[in-house]
């Protein structure tokens, strides 16, 4: 048995910037939320999806706001897509799918708690997003990432492939190259490359050697790097803090909660009804 974990919020902004737009009977726009609904009864047609669970970002803003001022806020968000984080929660309950919607935590937070709380009594967590940030909670083959868009999963060696670390070290990579969609702003002149090299020997930002000629790789600029980090350490603690996702976010279900049992009949179709959704009222292929 396998358990799909879905980066609600990922799949609303793919959905936003990715589908043409849609109004309600009413006028506003709902475009987002059809392909959210779409997309993941798709993915519910798939003969290995049967406990599926979606997490979503119903305020943009966390707890990380207040460890660091410019963290990532709803500043400069189109309101027509913030005004439709509620209606695809809505929609993820219609069809029957936990969703677990954050304010203080964030929607990776829950993914990272639900893929901690369960991975031992799976065959295997799938997390359905294409977020760097998630790629710390793979484990070998029995917590991967799955890039629905690109049709491709990541285990433990394809993260090592792709970051050039293991999924432990994802916190402290992003400390250093930074994040800029979560506002993380990481070390000046440290990249990908720099970063991965430097991990991928040392795995940890408390263990790297202040001196470069000691750390055992070769890596362009390394006295400047080695400088930047002496200097700027504590905010790279404070980056990899930012970017170390939460395991103990109070999740009240239980993994047979996350089975999909069918849509809500009735909330299914008032939803349909309500946003005008005609063409995809008989696309749930199952009904409680």
């Amino acid at each position: 048995m396998r358990l799909h974990l879905l980066d609600g919020t990922y799949e609303l902004f793919r959905s936003y910037y990715g589908r043409p737009e849609r109004l309600a009977p009413g006028g506003r726009e709902v475009g987002a939320t059809l392909g959210i609904i779409e997309t993941t009864l798709s993915l519910l047609r798939e003969p290995d999806v049967t406990h599926l669970a979606a997490a979503t970002d119903t305020v943009i803003e966390s707890f990380r706001n207040d460890m660091f001022p410019g963290y990532k806020t709803s500043a400069g968000m189109e309101q027509v897509l913030l005004d439709q984080f509620p209606l695809a929660e809505r929609a993820f309950a219609a069809i029957g799918v936990v969703c677990w919607g954050m304010v203080e935590y964030e929607a990776d937070d829950a993914i990272a708690t639900a893929s901690f709380r369960w991975c031992e009594d799976v065959d295997q967590v799938v997390i359905c997003t294409p977020d760097k940030d998630l790629s710390q909670c793979v484990i070998g083959d029995r917590v991967v990432t799955l890039n629905r868009r690109e049709q491709v999963v990541y285990n433990e060696d394809g993260i090592r492939l792709k970051f050039g670390v293991g999924p432990e070290s994802i916190p402290d990579y992003l400390a250093l190259v930074g994040d800029t969609a979560d506002g993380v702003p990481g070390l000046p002149g440290w990249g990908s490359k720099s970063a991965g090299a430097v991990l991928s020997r040392w795995h940890k930002l408390d263990a790297i050697p202040p001196n470069p000629r000691d750390w055992e790789v070769t890596v362009r600029g390394a006295d400047k790097l080695a400088l930047v980090l002496r200097e700027r350490f504590e905010d790279a603690l404070l980056y990899r803090d930012l970017t170390t996702l939460r395991q103990n976010v109070p999740l009240t279900e239980s993994l047979e909660d996350l089975e999909w049992k069918g849509v809500d009949g009735n909330a299914f179709l008032a939803l349909c009804d309500e946003l005008g959704f005609d063409d995809v009222r008989t696309r749930p292929h199952l009904w409680q």
